[in-house]
């Protein structure tokens, strides 16, 4: 009913090729996310108690995770992923890529972020950027905001008093997260 509850979902994987329709009997927020496949996988439904909850991050890095979809799961190219940013901590961080087909190393994977803030008249911060900076944008995202990520690394914040949900989906060639950090942030986590 609202993503702050912070209660898994209930999801459903289509193959391409299939039709449906949705009909909501009560209130509800529905994402839908898509990405092209080959069909190989059957129609089903994701229950809450099939989603993976765990914790990353040590300090003002601590996020907490939802795999709705992760690469365990059958799937063709999707990745689908739930993350809560509590207030003044960052995610994604330190600053990490996958857009380079470089695996066991790295792969290359698209995202988009659809960010939440509570209470919705918050905000939080997200920055794009390449080694090269050819990409560097930084910008302050508002609840409901989406941000794409082609690619380069993408740390999000969110300040004090104001807690980040975002719904992460993912899907590149090959459905594997297998992510870069950036050389001048490793060192965080080296300490």
């Amino acid at each position: 009913m609202n993503v702050f509850e912070k209660v898994p979902p209930y999801a459903v994987y289509l193959p391409d090729g299939v039709s449906y329709r949705v009909e909501a009997t009560s209130e509800l927020e529905l994402a839908v996310c898509s990405a092209p496949g080959q069909g190989n996988h059957e129609p089903r439904l994701i229950s809450p108690d099939q989603i993976k909850q765990s914790t990353r991050g040590v300090g003002s890095n601590t996020r907490h995770i939802q795999d709705v979809l992760p690469e365990t799961e059958p799937a063709d190219s999707l990745l689908v992923v739930e993350v809560y940013t509590p207030a003044g901590n960052w995610s994604s961080y330190p600053p990490h890529k996958h857009d380079q087909d470089n695996l066991p190393h790295e792969s290359r994977l698209e995202e988009t972020y659809y960010h939440r803030v509570n209470p919705s008249q918050g905000f939080a911060f997200q920055r794009v950027y390449t080694d090269d900076r050819r990409l560097d944008e930084s910008m302050a995202v508002d609840d409901g905001c989406v941000v794409l990520v082609p690619y380069g690394y993408h740390p999000a914040g969110v300040p004090h008093g104001y807690e980040l949900y975002y719904l992460n989906v993912m899907v590149g060639p090959k459905r594997v997260w297998k992510f870069h950090n950036d050389p001048d942030h490793q060192w965080l986590l080296e300490t």
